[in-house]
């Protein structure tokens, strides 16, 4: 029996290429039943008509569908719906009657409650994006990281992509880490010293979860980036926050007795000091007194154009008792999701076995791709593109902020990508942003970033790394006006 020539048609909101959405389109027919076993499809030139698609486009879905195993090919016959097709399911999809699980008492844990800052996903459409850590399409190296893409997807690659490391990592990721990220920053390491992760949070969470009890003690920044806050707080542990200055973390202020601190010395985040060299010796000194380890979260880094950065709190490190956390999804882009762990053996073994029984460890592709893409000196060439860029943003922003007096609560002196403001005191940042995006302004309001039931509300974070310096006058225009008319 043929199929009707009716029963095809593209979605004009569909995206991807024609031939992908025309294989879907007939792949979905089958996997749902709605074409079966053995029925004849129109031919490639009647298809390719009826959709308005050139027939070359339809033969190459038609046989990619046949190389698949979705269709097969009958001499002077034409395309049939393959006998050995994937079969549709039997089940019918149901939905409790009735939910009957008292979950307020079946729920052993909560996770929710935490302040997570809500970023709208339609970002792009916004004229003036004033907001942290999105990928800007102008900087990103796309045509680079998918030649880097296409080459882990090799042959001579076929084990980094398919094989289950189990609770190793990519010996070429590790190697590049090893031997030319980890130096920069005067530390050195072993390959059993080094973790990979799902990123810098994923690092911090893993390891929380190794050093934490709930009979710890554990100091966080005030205020710091908040999915630490609640990573640490889901720990169960004692919490101490420490208000940070214009040089960060104060040791003079820890408490008595701590077990592990948090700091990010080379831009706190969020309001980007930088640790001074005396008062990371005086952080190291003081943790020895105490016997606590220290978590370095070395945060952005890499984003340091105005002049080169401090040496890590780990490379100063003469006791092992830093555990340094790095990551590139910020400064290759955010959905990478990869960073690392460097810390002593007996650490990195525990953190090991904990990311093994949750995730074994991050897809091997990704691995091979950000190794090739690293050591073939791609990432170097973008770090030096987006110091040079953010510089030009910074000093754009820098002076349209100083022509409509805004306050600055806090800027790197050496470099970052974003600002952190402070507005009247009068005024809730959370509301402010809500006017702001009737005027295209996107911004990060302040107040998860602090610790406590009354946080300040007047904060805000600024950054340049999404919004081309040629938006950045008119956008800070419009943040100062709607301030001004602010009641």
């Amino acid at each position: 029996m043929a199929i009707s020539i009716e029963t095809f048609f593209l979605d004009p909101e569909a995206r991807g290429t024609l031939q992908a959405q025309i294989q879907q389109m007939i792949a979905e027919g089958i996997l749902s039943g709605r074409l079966r076993k053995g029925e004849k499809l129109p031919s490639s030139r009647k298809l390719a008509s009826h959709l308005g698609v050139s027939r070359i486009t339809v033969t190459l879905a038609y046989t990619e569908l046949l190389a698949n195993d979705y269709l097969e090919a009958r001499d002077r016959s034409g395309y049939f719906v393959s006998r050995n097709a994937p079969e549709p399911s039997k089940l019918e999809a149901r939905h409790p009657k009735q939910d009957k699980v008292d979950w307020a008492r079946a729920i052993g844990h909560r996770f929710t409650g935490g302040v997570m800052p809500v970023k709208p996903q339609d970002w792009s459409r916004y004229k003036f994006p004033f907001i942290y850590g999105q990928a800007d399409p102008a900087l990103f190296d796309h045509t680079n990281w998918r030649h880097c893409a296409l080459q882990a997807l090799g042959q001579k690659d076929f084990r980094a992509l398919t094989a289950d490391y189990y609770d190793q990592d990519d010996p070429r990721l590790l190697e590049f880490i090893m031997r030319h990220t980890l130096p920069r920053r005067g530390i050195l390491a072993e390959p059993d010293e080094i973790l990979v992760t799902m990123g810098a949070q994923n690092a911090l969470w893993l390891t929380a979860q190794v050093l934490l009890t709930q009979r710890r003690t554990a100091v966080s920044e005030n205020p710091c980036y908040h999915a630490l806050r609640d990573i640490l707080m889901q720990s169960r542990c004692h919490l101490a926050a420490i208000d940070v200055d214009h040089d960060g973390l104060p040791p003079e202020k820890l408490p008595e007795q701590a077990d592990v601190i948090f700091t990010t010395p080379s831009h706190q985040s969020p309001t980007n000091a930088t640790m001074p060299l005396d008062r990371r010796k005086e952080l190291l000194a003081k943790a020895a007194d105490m016997d606590a380890v220290i978590v370095e979260d070395d945060y952005e880094f890499e984003i340091s154009f105005l002049r080169s950065p401090l040496p890590a709190l780990k490379s100063l490190d003469s006791d092992g008792r830093v555990i340094y956390i790095g990551s590139f999804s910020k400064s290759i882009f955010p959905g990478l999701r990869l960073g690392y762990i460097v810390g002593s053996k007996p650490f990195i073994r525990e953190a090991r076995a904990l990311r093994a029984s949750v995730l074994r460890h991050p897809p091997g592709h990704i691995q091979r791709t950000a190794a090739y893409f690293l050591s073939m000196g791609h990432y170097d060439s973008l770090i030096r593109k987006m110091g040079l860029v953010f510089s030009e943003r910074r000093k754009v922003m820098e002076t349209a902020l100083a022509d409509h007096a805004l306050r600055i609560g806090g800027q790197g002196e050496y470099g970052g990508s974003s600002m952190w403001m402070r507005a009247p005191e009068h005024v809730d940042t959370e509301r402010l942003d809500f006017m702001l995006r009737e005027q295209g302004v996107l911004i990060e309001p302040g107040h998860p970033f602090f610790d406590g039931p009354n946080p300040p509300k007047n904060y805000y974070r600024l950054a340049y790394s999404s919004i081309p310096a040629s938006r950045i006058p008119e956008g800070i225009s419009r943040l100062a006006e709607v301030l001004k008319n602010y009641s």
